[in-house]
């Protein structure tokens, strides 16, 4: 049985929620889905240019699972720019 996942905390909410290339009309886009916590650990680490034990207390979070986090959302995020993809950054609730 695996470990529940731990909420951390997620300091703002972005404007847009889809990036796509313009190229490509809506049918023939893949999409690849960022998480909130994904999102939220770019902002402080490339945006802000913190260290990442400074951003990981920032978001509740151990170094490690923030670097895991990290490296999620780079390897999304250069999949889409590679290969011609849309992210969509997904909104999680409470209960998920």
């Amino acid at each position: 049985m695996t470990r529940p996942r731990k909420w951390c905390r997620i300091g703002f909410c972005p404007e847009a929620s889809c990036f796509s290339p313009d190229d490509k009309n809506e049918k023939e886009l893949e999409f690849i889905e960022l998480l909130p916590e994904e999102v939220e650990a770019l902002r402080p680490k490339n945006i802000e240019e913190l260290e990442q034990t400074e951003a990981a207390k920032r978001m509740g979070i151990s170094q490690s699972t923030f670097q895991r986090i990290l490296a999620s959302a780079h390897k999304k995020m250069s999949e889409a720019l590679i290969y011609g993809k849309a992210l969509k950054i997904i909104k999680r609730t409470q209960g998920k």
